[in-house]
C-alpha cells in the first residue's frame, strides 16, 4: 500500500513540476511581448522582429487553411447527414441547417481546427526546437546572450495566437458550406431556406464562444510544443520520442480546455 502511495505522490509531484515550468513559460513569453522591448538594456530594447511573425503566420496559417477547409468540410456532410437521419423521423429535416452551424461555430469548428494545428504546427514546433536543444543551439543563444524563448518562442506564440481564430472562423464557414451541400443537393431544401434557418437560432454568443477558445487552443499548442521541444533529450530519438508527446498531450490538453469553456460559457449561469 505504502509503495501505490509513494508511486501516487511522484505522479503527482511531477505534474506539478510541469505545470509550474509550463507557467513559467507562458509568463515569460507574455513578459517579452509587452515589458521586454520596453527595458532599458539595448537587447531587450529591441523590438520582435516582425518579419519572422509574419513567416510564421504564413507557416502556421496561410499553409493550413487546405488542410483546414477539408477537414471541416467533410465534417460538416457528415453532421448534416447524420442529422437528417434522426430529424426526418421528427418530420423536421428543415432544422438540420441550424443543428450544423449551431455544433460547427459551438464546437466541431474551433476543436477540429486546433486538433489539425496541434498535429501539423505543434509537431513542427517541437521538432524545430528540439532539434536545436539536442544540437545544443539553445545554448548557444544563451552564450550569446540571446534569449531563447524571445528569439524562438515569441513569433511562434504570436503567429498562432492571432492565425488559429481566423483558421477557425475558415473552419466554421467551411463546414456549414459542407451542410448546405448536403441540405441543399441531397435532402432537396431550399437554398434560401437552409441558409435563413442556419442563422435564425445562431445567436453572437454562440459565435465568439468558439472563437474565443481558440485563442485558449493557441496557447496550449505553442506552450505544450515548446515545453517538449526544450526537454529533448537523446538525439534523433529523443527528437522523435518528443514530437509524439507533443501532439498526443497537446491533443488531451486541448479536450480538456474545451470541455472546461464550455461548462464556463453555457453551464456557469444556469
Amino acid at each position: 500500500m505504502l509503495k501505490y502511495a509513494e508511486k501516487i505522490g511522484i505522479l503527482v509531484l511531477n505534474w506539478l513540476q510541469i505545470a509550474l515550468a509550463g507557467t513559467r513559460l507562458l509568463f515569460e513569453t507574455v513578459y517579452w511581448i509587452f515589458v521586454g522591448p520596453f527595458r532599458f538594456s539595448p537587447q531587450r530594447r529591441k523590438p520582435i522582429d516582425r518579419k519572422t511573425v509574419f513567416q510564421q503566420m504564413v507557416f502556421m496559417g496561410c499553409d493550413s487553411i487546405v488542410i483546414v477547409f477539408f477537414v471541416t468540410f467533410f465534417t460538416g456532410i457528415v453532421l448534416a447527414m447524420q442529422a437528417a437521419h434522426q430529424l426526418e423521423k421528427m418530420g423536421g429535416i428543415i432544422y438540420v441547417a441550424s443543428l450544423v452551424s449551431i455544433s460547427l461555430c459551438r464546437e466541431l469548428g474551433p476543436v477540429l481546427t486546433a486538433l489539425v494545428l496541434a498535429g501539423r504546427i505543434g509537431a513542427a514546433i517541437t521538432a524545430e526546437i528540439g532539434s536545436m536543444k539536442v544540437n545544443e543551439q539553445i545554448e548557444a543563444l544563451e552564450t550569446m546572450a540571446i534569449s531563447p524563448v524571445r528569439y524562438l518562442v515569441v513569433p511562434k506564440f504570436l503567429a498562432l495566437f492571432f492565425m488559429l481564430p481566423v483558421l477557425t472562423v475558415i473552419g466554421d464557414v467551411s463546414g456549414m458550406f459542407g451542410g448546405f451541400v448536403i441540405g441543399t443537393q441531397n435532402l432537396h431544401i431550399n437554398p434560401g431556406l437552409y441558409t435563413q434557418t442556419a442563422f435564425k437560432f445562431l445567436t453572437l454568443k454562440d459565435i465568439y464562444t468558439g472563437i474565443s477558445k481558440s485563442f485558449v487552443f493557441a496557447v496550449i499548442i505553442v506552450l505544450v510544443g515548446v515545453y517538449q521541444g526544450l526537454k529533448t533529450q537523446g538525439g534523433a530519438v529523443g527528437v522523435g520520442r518528443s514530437t509524439t508527446v507533443s501532439v498526443v498531450t497537446s491533443f488531451i490538453m486541448i479536450i480538456i480546455a474545451d470541455a472546461l469553456l464550455t461548462g464556463i460559457y453555457f453551464f456557469a449561469d444556469m
